[in-house]
Order: structure tokens, then C-alpha cells, then sequence
């Protein structure tokens, strides 16, 4: 077998493979046999019909992309071990001359990753804005407790207040016509924390039990249904029950209570230690981002359009698939957002992707850091942790998709070279 390589524009070259007649003739006699084990000829058992049936039943074209897949593994791995090649996508034929008894020529076009020039990555020095904790998380943090064990009394004397639930009935309309999904029976709707409509919850304070009435609303302009972006709608609703909040003492037998603290006091420290930890989390991860950030600016690589091409694909499958599980259709949000300001994002946010990419894998090259089991098994950990499975678990289930796999062990690379980043340069927060 030969090969032979032409540069051609940007970051592809030609592969000029030659295979020898005697290894072309075996590879098709092959496909024969494999043709005719999985096609119906009548007159003959699979597998057992002559290679000139065969022929004139299946055609000889479709027995020599046969034999070509079966002969290109070999022909590749020999192309890129010679040659040195650091392939970034999977070649493709673009045009062979196969003649049994002669020589088989195939041309295939191979895409080459792309050059990386790191700048420095190695001794920076910089700074980092310090993440504070605010002033009133403590007492968030401790009225949010007292709000997720708070009990619900039901009121009959008196009208609505900001801070009760009122259980509704609602009945949408907009335009005259009834709003798809804007109507509920018995809604149990938190007045304090509404994530309704700007304006709903509102209307809804100083009703009395059993009340009947209309209040009106104006849609968001950024609401992601077209037809009732910054629309003007009208509600039915009816008060079917008044529930008010009852929040629990803050004591210690409130804190022996939610958790294994003998006082209140014990809470508070719990309390603290947990948003000093999370302020220390939230230090590392702007840490990381920063240095992350100056290596990728100072780095350059010129991207071909073929492999942000694949990328754009790659991303609108993601957030088509995203989408889909919030109720979002991509038509919808290429109607609210326009197709090329969508494509504009779409092509931005490939363009990062993958000098993020490139660069993590030229700096793993440079001071050769590699991926072992250790690191394999660590990531699946965190992500069995994350969805609640165990490890092995998720191998077995993760472990018949080959991307899926690629993709993680790009994620453990990833977190590796950033660990090197963090120490090798120095942060300082400010």
C-alpha cells in the first residue's frame, strides 16, 4: 500500500492511496461474501449464491464501497502513521478508480487539527475581585428555613394579604382569544413569590373569599410565545381558598429541629461556615475563569469555517434539545429572535468552543499531561454523584455511545489542564 499526501488550502490534505491489485481483488471477493449474507436472492440460501449473481442482483458499485470501507481503516492508520497526521475529523473518499485485477486508487480529503500558538501560559501573575458575603445572607439564609418548615392555616375573615397563597381559578384571554394553557382549577398561587405574568399576584391582594372578578395584564415584550409578546391580556378569577403562612419560632428547639444542633447559635455557626465555604467556591471558580481567560486571549489559532460548520451543527442539536424540554419549539425562538441573530450566536459561541478546545489539547501536548484511569473514574464519580446514579452504573449505561464517552474524557482532560493552570500562576484576590 502507498500513500501519498498533497497540502491543500487551509487545514486539509489530499491522501493519494494506491492498493496493491492482489489486496483490491481479496477485499472485493470479501464483500462478495459479505453482500450476499444479508441480501435475498431467489434460487439460493444466504451466502451461497456465485459471485456473478451477486453482482448482477446488488450491482458491482455497491461491492466496492464495501470493500473500500473495509480496506480505508487500514489505508488511514498507515497514512497517519507514516505521516505524523493529527487528524481532527474523520476522512472522507472524494473519488476512486477500482478495476478488479488492477491497482485500486482512492483520493480522500483528511482535516488536520489546526495550529495553536500558545502565548503565555506559565507565571502570570493577576488579580481577582473578592466575592463578599452580603450583608443579609445570614438573615436570608435563616428566613428561608423558617419558610420551607412554615405551616398553612386557612382564612376565612379577613381579604387577601401580599404574603398569603390564594388558591384560584384563572381563565386567560388576549385579543379575544383564549390564551392556549392560561387557564387552572384550585391553583395554589404563593402572592409573595409569583413567578407569574408582572402585575398577576398583585391584583390579587385585598379579595375576599369566593370573590369574582377580572384584573388585567400586559405580557412581557421578551415572552417567548410570538403571538402574545407584549400583549395585552385579560384574567378570570375566582378566590376558592385563602391560605395564610405560619413561620415557625426561630428557638432552639426550631434548630434541634432541621438539623443536629443543640442551640440556635449552633444553627448560625452552621449557617456561616456554609456561606464562607460557598464565598471561598465562588473565589476559585472567578480564579480559574481569569487565568483560563488570559491564557485563551493571549493564544492564537486560525479556525477553519469546515470545523466551525460541524460545531454550529453540534450546538443547535444541544439547544434544540434544550429547548424542546422547556416547551420551546427552535422555530418559535427563530420567529422571536430573527435567523440571523440566531445563527450570529450560534457561530460565536462554536468559534470559543473550540479554541477553548484546541488550546486545553496543545497545552496537555506541551507539558505532556494525559488522562489515566484514576482520572477516568474521578469524572465518573462527580458525574454519578450530579445525576444520582452510581459510577458503574453510568458506565454501563454511557458506555455504548462512543461520543458520549469522547466527550467526557474531554471534560477530565479539561479539568486537568486547568488544575495545571491554577498552579503554575499565581491569583490574588482583591
Amino acid at each position: 500500500m502507498k500513500v501519498t499526501l498533497e497540502k491543500e488550502k487551509e487545514n486539509l490534505v489530499k491522501l493519494n492511496i494506491t492498493i496493491p491489485a492482489k489486496d483490491a481483488a481479496d477485499a472485493y471477493n470479501n464483500a462478495v461474501r459479505k453482500v450476499s449474507q444479508y441480501v435475498n436472492i431467489d434460487g439460493f440460501r444466504k451466502g451461497k449464491a456465485p459471485r456473478a449473481v451477486v453482482e448482477r442482483h446488488v450491482g458491482t458499485e455497491r461491492i466496492k464501497q464495501e470493500a473500500i470501507e473495509n480496506l480505508m481503516p487500514k489505508a488511514i492508520h498507515q497514512a497517519v502513521s507514516e505521516n505524523d497526521l493529527d487528524l481532527i475529523a474523520q476522512p472522507y473518499i472524494t473519488s476512486y478508480n477500482y478495476n478488479v485485477g488492477e491497482d485500486l486508487t482512492v483520493t480522500a480529503m483528511a482535516e488536520l487539527r489546526p495550529e495553536v500558538t500558545l502565548g503565555q501560559y506559565k507565571g502570570l501573575n493577576l488579580e481577582v475581585k473578592d466575592s463578599p458575603i452580603e450583608e443579609d445572607a445570614m438573615q436570608k439564609s435563616i428566613d428561608n428555613l423558617l419558610n420551607q418548615h412554615s405551616t398553612q392555616e386557612t382564612v376565612i375573615d379577613r381579604p387577601t394579604k401580599d404574603t398569603d397563597i390564594a388558591v384560584i381559578d384563572f381563565d386567560g384571554y388576549s385579543n379575544g382569544e383564549k390564551i392556549q394553557g392560561g387557564e387552572a382549577k384550585n391553583y395554589p398561587l404563593d402572592l409573595a413569590h409569583s413567578n407569574f405574568i408582572p402585575g398577576f399576584a398583585e391584583q390579587l391582594v385585598g379579595k375576599n373569599l369566593n370573590d369574582e372578578f377580572e384584573i388585567k395584564v400586559n405580557f412581557p415584550e421578551d415572552y417567548h410565545d410570538e403571538k402574545l409578546k407584549g400583549q395585552p391580556a385579560t384574567f378570570k378569577i375566582k378566590i376558592n381558598e385563602i391560605k395564610e403562612k405560619k413561620l415557625p419560632e426561630l428557638n432552639d428547639e426550631f434548630a434541634q429541629k432541621v438539623g443536629p444542633f443543640k442551640t440556635v447559635d449552633d444553627l448560625k455557626a452552621d449557617i456561616q461556615k456554609y456561606l464562607e465555604s460557598q464565598r471561598e467556591r465562588t473565589n476559585k471558580q472567578n480564579s480559574e475563569n481569569e487565568v483560563f481567560k488570559a491564557v485563551i486571549d493571549s493564544s492564537k489559532v486560525e479556525i477553519p469555517q469546515s470545523m466551525i460548520d460541524r460545531e454550529v451543527s453540534s450546538l443547535r442539536e444541544e439547544y434544540t434539545q434544550r429547548l424542546a424540554a422547556q416547551g420551546i419549539n427552535w422555530d418559535a425562538l427563530v420567529k422571536s429572535q430573527g435567523e440571523d441573530q440566531l445563527l450570529k450566536n450560534l457561530n460565536e459561541d462554536a468559534q470559543v468552543r473550540i479554541k477553548n478546545s484546541l488550546v486545553i489539547d496543545k497545552i496537555a501536548k506541551e507539558e505532556n499531561i494525559k488522562l489515566d484511569q484514576k482520572d477516568i473514574e474521578k469524572k465518573f464519580a462527580q458525574l454519578g454523584a450530579a445525576y444520582g446514579m452510581k459510577p458503574q452504573d453510568l458506565v454501563k449505561q454511557l458506555g455504548r455511545n462512543p461520543e458520549v464517552i469522547a466527550s467526557i474524557s474531554q471534560q477530565a482532560l479539561n479539568e486537568k489542564v486547568r488544575e495545571f493552570l491554577m498552579e503554575n500562576n499565581k491569583v490574588e484576590i482583591k
